[in-house]
């Protein structure tokens, strides 16, 4: 009589990593199966250098392992970061060669996406081309600006020379079509560069295209609408174009007399001076409210009278309020109150705050237009604040419209870092 033979799970049998690798535990791994691209400090068990060296270097690639030894990817290893590992591939123990293979082909994916969904005209001529995990390419932002292209290499694996000249190429090559060439400048985030412990950039464009001296300034079109461009100043990359398709919503929706809190250069209000009387522009910076009446300038055709005023958003507001104020329109695009998650909680109170003094400001039938770019607070729970203030206030607030980044910042829907813009358009009774 044959032995039976007792059903057995098989036996994985881990392969020993060749290179570089970190072990992290069940949770972090179970976040990677579900398609998270990150690995945090706390989520690593132990690392594995490579046979021969004593240390791991800082921007290497290295393969990520469950606690059982089983690999998950190969990511790139910050020394420094908090976010210690950032997937770039599924597969275990990728090359550098073969990782700028993939770069290339990824950087190619995201230009003709934009392609696709945000391609040039007489109405727009910037937007994003490159948004970092979204588009399958951690640590890299590439934005462009009509003729100008600024670049964001932001961890220590991708501050590295082969991915600056890589991109430096394609970008180079891919936008000559589209605008008889473009000049291409690096300028990495100060306070990440900081983070990272990345060295500056070197002094000039990665590409130009004339011989003459590197241009810096531009003047870039979005919804119709012209405004400057310095390489060498302002937040971010420069310009905030995630809000490229809330600015034109803003317009079709503003009526009367709109006031635009945290307006920077100017971006809503002069969309809101399509269809207003007149339209107040609030900053604390008084550099960006410079170049927002420099953006007026350009834009001589709008009807409305426009005027901006240097000061402090929550200030103003209780000022307004205190005095009776009243719009028909409030924008309210303050910059992310929660770079964090501890600090979450005062940000909630911080969007409380701006929101219920702006509901109490409008006049009925008002129209309330607020936004937050922290990913650190939901979707669900910036609702929920702003609906929380509208209760504090007696009002009867509608909500029109839900709205996110414009789609050359796409989201990815397993990384809800991706998902960071919210901007709601609520009517007030």
């Amino acid at each position: 009589m044959p032995k039976k033979v007792e059903d057995r799970a098989p036996r994985v049998v881990a392969a020993q990593p060749h290179g570089p690798a970190a072990a992290i535990t069940r949770r972090a791994a179970d976040r990677l199966r579900a398609g998270h691209l990150w690995v945090y400090r706390s989520d690593i068990e132990s690392l594995i250098p490579p046979i021969g060296a004593t240390d791991l270097q800082p921007g290497a690639l290295i393969t990520v392992m469950d606690s059982r030894g089983i690999p998950l990817g190969t990511g790139l290893y910050s020394a420094a970061s908090q976010i210690a590992v950032r997937i770039v591939s599924n597969e275990a123990a990728l090359t550098r060669t073969a990782y700028l293979d993939q770069l290339r082909e990824r950087v190619l994916a995201a230009l003709a996406l934009r392609d696709e969904v945000a391609p040039e005209s007489m109405e727009d001529d910037a937007c994003r081309l490159i948004f970092s995990e979204a588009d399958g390419l951690p640590g890299i932002v590439a934005d462009r600006y009509n003729d100008l292209v600024i670049l964001q290499l932001l961890t220590q694996g991708t501050a590295q020379d082969d991915v600056r000249s890589l991109i430096t190429e394609v970008l180079s090559e891919h936008l000559r079509q589209d605008t008889g060439g473009i000049t291409l400048w690096e300028r990495p985030d100060p306070k990440i560069r900081e983070l990272e412990q990345l060295a500056p950039p070197a002094p000039g464009p990665l590409h130009q295209n004339t011989t003459e001296s590197p241009q810096l300034t531009t003047i870039f079109t979005i919804n119709g609408l012209r405004f400057h461009f310095d390489a060498g100043s302002g937040q971010k990359t420069g310009a905030f174009l995630d809000q490229r398709l809330n600015y034109a919503a803003a317009a079709r929706y503003a009526n009367g007399n709109a006031l635009d809190i945290c307006t920077y250069q100017g971006g809503f209000a002069l969309h809101m001076a399509q269809n207003c009387r007149h339209v107040t522009g609030v900053d604390a910076s008084r550099s960006a409210l410079e170049v927002a009446d420099r953006n007026r300038a350009l834009n001589p055709e709008l009807p409305a009278k426009v005027e901006w005023i240097e000061a402090d958003a929550f200030e103003l507001l209780r000022e307004y309020e205190s005095t009776g104020q009243q719009y028909d329109t409030i924008v309210l695009d303050p910059p992310a109150f929660a770079k964090s998650k501890r600090a979450a909680e005062g940000a909630m109170r911080g969007y409380k705050e701006l929101n219920l003094r702006a509901i109490k400001m409008l006049r009925p039938g008002g129209t309330l237009i607020t936004c937050s770019c922290s990913h650190h607070v939901p979707l669900q729970e910036f609702t929920e604040v702003v609906s929380a203030a509208a209760s504090d206030t007696g009002r009867r607030v509608q909500l029109l419209e839900t709205r996110g980044a414009a789609p050359d910042h796409p989201a990815v829907l397993n990384l809800p870092e991706t998902s960071y813009l919210k901007c709601l358009i609520t009517r007030v009774g």
